[in-house]
């Protein structure tokens, strides 16, 4: 892996289209601190669309772009849309020429259906968004669709989850090109995890329990921030201004679960975070999101992924080899 200081330059195209999800292009700001953190340009990124110029985005606004051409580049980056629809002949033909000709295609969000349709993932491991990724197995069946990944690396080939993935997959990008040292500065800069890696979940338990109220949300918060703590029905309701007979009503009420289960499902959240970083014993992480021994988290781990806190560890490890071998 060179370091950052004589990394070669690398071209990235990003590809957009009328309609694109202009927060698909967020990702860039990577590659322009990659730049920063190295002291010279590293990564030079250009816009390209089938035609060039002004391209509008769902939200409205307007980007500038190249039109598409021979011109060599590293890695191509293909944007994603709100809604996804057809994409045209042209821009198939340039991404299945591309293919040979440049070291990584990847996709952010819904633009896996733009390399599906170009025949780019057949054969091949893919993700896209949660909310997409049924739609993409059904329209292409060649494909073995996880929809469950923030990114997937397959080869030349990655490509991202919702959005904001994005980022993680652009900071994997990076790490692969230069170093470690390089993404902890990026992801500080931009305020991110560094960096969650390719297999953990797309899904959130804050966002999937959505309570009504500031009440409840400011107890799960509370819970997420005090997870080795006891964390009982009667100091939720203290933190909620609530007796415990309102409070586990009103919490049953907003989120469909027991104040039990739902702070299960924080832990369990925050467990598979740290088992994903392989740093931590089984032990430690159990105590540190206050399962209070392996053998409560296991249970946990088992109703809620189906199988223990060891499987899930060396299913991570499986897919970081992977990923290491592409």
């Amino acid at each position: 892996m060179p370091s950052s200081k004589n990394a070669p330059v690398r071209r990235i195209g990003v590809i957009v289209f009328p309609g694109f999800q202009i927060l698909d292009l967020a990702p860039i700001a990577a590659f322009e601190l990659a730049n920063l953190y190295a002291g010279r340009v590293v990564y030079e990124v250009e816009l390209l669309s089938e035609h060039g110029g002004l391209v509008r985005s769902s939200s409205g606004a307007t980007v500038d772009s190249k039109p598409f051409s021979a011109v060599r580049y590293d890695t191509l980056v293909a944007t994603g849309a709100l809604d996804v629809a057809p994409t045209t002949e042209g821009l198939c033909r340039f991404l299945a020429r591309s293919l040979k000709r440049v070291r990584r295609i990847t996709s952010i969000c819904s633009g896996a259906f733009i390399l599906a349709e170009a025949g780019l993932l057949d054969g091949r491991r893919a993700t896209t968004h949660w909310n997409f990724a049924q739609a993409l197995q059904n329209r292409f069946p060649r494909i073995t669709v996880q929809p469950d990944r923030i990114y997937v690396n397959d080869g030349p080939i990655w490509t991202s989850a919702g959005m904001t993935a994005g980022i993680d997959l652009v900071l994997a990008l990076i790490e692969e090109d230069l170093d470690a040292e390089c993404t902890l500065f990026i992801a500080k800069k931009l305020v991110v995890y560094h960096r969650r890696i390719g297999g953990q979940t797309q899904f959130s338990a804050l966002l999937e329990l959505a309570p009504d109220s500031d009440r409840i949300q400011k107890t799960l918060t509370h819970a997420r921030a005090n997870l080795r703590d006891e964390l009982s029905v009667d100091e939720l309701a203290e933190v909620a201004h609530l007796s415990p007979r309102q409070f586990s009503r009103a919490f049953k009420a907003e989120t469909g679960q027991s104040p039990a289960r739902a702070i299960e499902q924080l832990r369990v959240e925050a467990a598979r975070a740290l088992i994903d970083t392989g740093q931590l014993s089984l032990v430690v992480i159990a105590r540190d999101t206050g399962f209070g021994d392996p053998e409560r988290m296991r249970r946990a781990f088992i109703r809620a992924f189906g199988q223990p806190p060891q499987g899930i560890r060396r299913s991570t490890r499986e897919l970081q080899r992977e990923q290491q071998r592409a």
